[in-house]
């Protein structure tokens, strides 16, 4: 029988990941959540339960009792490194029970012990401080990916809704380094990496992929800027030589309205700004983070540490909640599509 456990790291003690993750667990039976089991201290998280006044029982488990005992209490496989935090307090002396954390779930994927890692959020300033080396979250699960002599994968970040997916081809980058960045060479692999996963994970047999231009009105014929015709164009035509159906590219302003998401699964945007913008305004709440390009299924709530209100219990399970649920997904759809 295929494992159908999710694998969901604590993220940065200090911030609102244990509180979703409790109250995601109170909501498991009305949403119809997949199991999940947390990967942190389950004493803090009782006690953090406890102050919020959250009817959860927490339990100390190990991998093979973790699914069978998600219907009654929320599951812990202690991570020996996680220590109890101050809620909005962040704190350096927190990172190595953080990147246990995901360094267990990665690990429990690999071994078949979760269908998938899901993780909550992480503040890098904390982690710098502690001497973390990776640019961010998704650089070291690519790292991790590539341990025992494997190739690091060039993970591509997808965020989803119902309603609207989109990749930014450069992510937290300046503004002014996006066009010495940006080259066909790096839209082409995006582009193939978003097709390969949409087709595996998502079940789009023939996935369509819409390109923004860099520029406005997609550089206007070359009168409002040279990328879009010579870096953009080449690479759409590219994957359309490769059997992938990429479209564009188009004025970003014209490519989020409701008529124009009909056409594509997914919006490939040219800097972060570009894409994140109408995602979050479309679904706030909702939007999940996503992955590709890595051998396991990750996803994570589209939202941060929120250090400021933690601890307060006015936390939104919202984005945790449809990052369970898609990965859920993602794990089932892989599976069939192996078969």
């Amino acid at each position: 029988m295929r494992n159908h456990l999710l694998a969901l790291t604590q993220g940065d003690p200090a911030g609102v990941g244990p509180e979703i993750s409790l109250m995601a667990w109170l909501l498991r039976k009305q949403l119809r959540l997949p199991a999940f089991v947390y990967l942190g201290n389950a004493v803090a998280l009782q006690s953090l339960a406890a102050q919020l006044g959250l009817a959860v029982p927490v339990l100390r488990v190990g991998w093979d009792e973790a699914a069978a005992s998600f219907d009654e209490a929320l599951p812990v496989i202690e991570i020996e490194g996680a220590s109890p935090a101050n809620p909005g307090q962040p704190d350096p002396a927190n990172a190595a029970g953080v990147i246990e954390a995901i360094e267990a779930g990665v690990a429990a994927v690999n071994a078949g012990l979760a269908a998938a890692l899901v993780t909550n959020p992480i503040a890098k300033s904390v982690l710098y401080a502690a001497g973390f080396s990776h640019p961010g979250h998704t650089e070291f699960l690519a790292e991790l990916a590539g341990r025992g002599g494997k190739a690091v994968p060039q993970p591509v970040m997808m965020i989803w809704s119902e309603g609207l997916a989109v990749v930014p081809v450069t992510i937290h980058v300046p503004l002014s380094a996006v066009p010495a960045l940006l080259t066909t060479e790096l839209i082409v692999e995006t582009g193939k990496i978003v097709a390969a996963d949409l087709a595996r994970r998502f079940g789009i047999a023939r996935p369509r992929l819409a390109l923004s231009g860099l520029n406005p009105h997609a550089g206007e014929g070359g009168a409002l800027g040279s990328e879009d015709d010579a870096v953009v164009a080449p690479a759409v035509a590219r994957l359309r030589a490769l059997g992938i159906d990429a479209k564009g590219p188009y004025p970003a302003d014209t490519m989020f309205h409701e008529r124009a998401r009909a056409g594509y699964d997914v919006a490939l945007a040219m800097y972060h700004d570009q894409a994140l913008i109408p995602i979050k305004t479309i679904a706030f709440d909702e939007g999940v983070n996503v992955t590709l390009g890595l051998p396991f299924i990750r996803t994570s709530p589209d939202h941060g540490t929120a250090f400021d209100i933690a601890g307060k219990g006015v936390a939104r399970p919202d984005s945790l909640c449809a990052a369970l649920r898609l990965a859920a997904r993602m794990a089932e759809t892989e599976t069939e599509t192996k078969v």
